[in-house]
């Protein structure tokens, strides 16, 4: 979003007032020139993503459900058993989904030599083989995945991150500069004067809208930033270390003797569609030495129920060491709602059937809560279809402001340049305040931090001598 605001009536080319506004201008100008075709990204794949129940029931309704009977269901491990002749002799099973609803299919996820996943759909009352359908390439995942990391991986997830918080000083910037600097009028400040033609009902709508979506726009960053590549990967480990107890330490070691040395595997390396943030960077307990053989799916199955688990995914063990792992985690395959209070996930010995680990929401900080609140509610999964239409047009709205940025900048520009505000040789000192706030945000975000003081070096090594 390029804001291209003009500088303020009255020409006070040295005042203090009007240097400082050029100031600010110049640095929204540069922050909305990087943000505005990430942002536009993140809008259009986020109002597409926030309808993922209705889009996935309306493409994959023949393979998600099936007609509600009677009839008893077909044990999970029969059914794993067929869901296996639909892919190829060395597809090796990794996950199923165990549910009570009786109109919803059986998923059962298979990891294919090639390194993808495969989901094999089938009817839980007669074992049909309803199809199936690649984990990693379906519409909705994709699209997803362009929303986090533009399907570039790490450096891809570090740009979009920086993009998010580079937002940040967009919107700080921008609401500066629309602050009723004379006396107050609700027209051209709260609401738009719509009796303005040309650049000048552009830069109304700009001021004005931009004011009032920020509040969402805010919100959307700081929900957001928690699931991020750099930051948001090292506070949640930092919120889990704090939220763990010495007891809980000594509970989960239980280390198999032939994995000693490898690194403790975490709940986010599962097999799992989905995991719960506030249980992502936690460490999964191993099954202890046993000479058993390793349990059934369907004594599994019973045992989660007798802990009054219904309606989960489970991870299946891939190594002798590995652990069956119950979770419920809203957002994956038919947990569309965001139902808090039953987030749970359950560790349980492969061989005797022993629960090593009970994560429920009760046992998270208040930290993790507010994340899993604010996910829930960025995710449009908290309340209902008027969750996803707010999210949706917070969404379409900041795109409107990239677009109407994008304008203004166009017909401003001149020719052969890009039109940035012109440079402040003689900054005033009111401007160590806006200095400091930066240098807070640079702290707080690291990778941030370092992006701007490139800009800052940038804009005095090429800039010096440009008034």
């Amino acid at each position: 979003m390029q804001t291209v605001f003009p500088p303020p009536a009255q020409d006070e080319s040295s005042s203090v007032l009007s240097r400082n506004y050029r100031i600010l201008w110049r640095w929204h100008f540069y922050a909305g020139l990087f943000v505005m075709p990430f942002l536009m990204v993140l809008a259009i794949t986020g109002s597409i993503y926030v309808f993922k129940p209705q889009i996935e029931s309306a493409l994959y309704g023949d393979k998600l459900f099936v007609a509600a009977s009677a009839q008893a269901r077909l044990g999970y491990d029969k059914l794993l058993s067929i869901a296996a002749t639909a892919l190829p002799a060395d597809a090796k099973a990794s996950s199923i989904a165990v549910s009570q609803d009786p109109r919803r299919s059986t998923e059962a996820v298979f990891r294919l030599a090639s390194g993808d996943s495969s989901s094999v759909y089938l009817n839980p009352y007669t074992g049909q083989v309803l199809g199936t359908l690649s984990v990693e390439h379906r519409l909705l995942k994709q699209v997803r995945q362009i929303h986090r990391d533009l399907l570039l991986g790490r450096w891809g997830g570090w740009l979009m991150e920086l993009a998010a918080c580079w937002t940040l000083i967009m919107l700080g910037t921008g609401i500066a500069l629309w602050w009723p600097r004379k006396q107050f009028s609700v027209w051209g400040t709260l609401l738009p004067r719509l009796s303005l033609s040309g650049r000048a009902i552009w830069r109304e709508l700009h001021l004005v809208v931009g004011v009032w979506v920020s509040i969402g726009a805010l919100f959307f960053i700081m929900s957001g930033l928690p699931w991020s590549s750099f930051w948001g990967k090292n506070f949640q480990a930092v919120v889990t270390w704090a939220s763990s107890t010495p007891a809980q330490a000594v509970k989960s070691e239980h280390v198999h003797h032939t994995d000693k040395m490898s690194a403790p595997m975490k709940m986010q390396d599962l097999p799992l569609a989905n995991v719960a943030w506030a249980v992502g960077a936690t460490t999964v307990p191993m099954s202890q030495d046993s000479p058993q053989q390793s349990l059934s799916i369907d004594q599994v199955v019973a045992i989660a129920a007798r802990s009054g688990m219904q309606t989960y995914q489970l991870a299946l063990p891939g190594k002798s060491s590995d652990v069956f792992t119950a979770a419920y985690a809203p957002g994956a395959g038919e947990f569309v709602r965001s139902d808090l209070d039953r987030q749970r996930t359950l560790h349980i010995d492969q061989y005797s059937g022993k629960i090593m680990k009970d994560l429920r929401f009760t046992d998270y900080s208040a930290v993790s809560k507010l994340v899993t609140l604010g996910v829930a509610l960025h995710m449009g999964e908290y309340f209902g279809l008027a969750n996803q239409l707010i999210c949706a047009a917070i969404s379409l709205a900041l795109l409107a402001m990239t677009l109407t940025g994008f304008v203004m900048w166009w017909q401003r520009r001149p020719q052969h340049s890009v039109g940035a505000p012109k440079r402040v040789l003689q900054p005033p000192p009111s401007i160590r305040r806006w200095k400091s706030y930066m240098a807070i945000l640079g702290v707080l975000f690291p990778l941030m931090g370092v992006s701007m003081l490139a800009v800052w070096l940038g804009d005095t090594l090429f800039f010096r001598n440009r008034a």
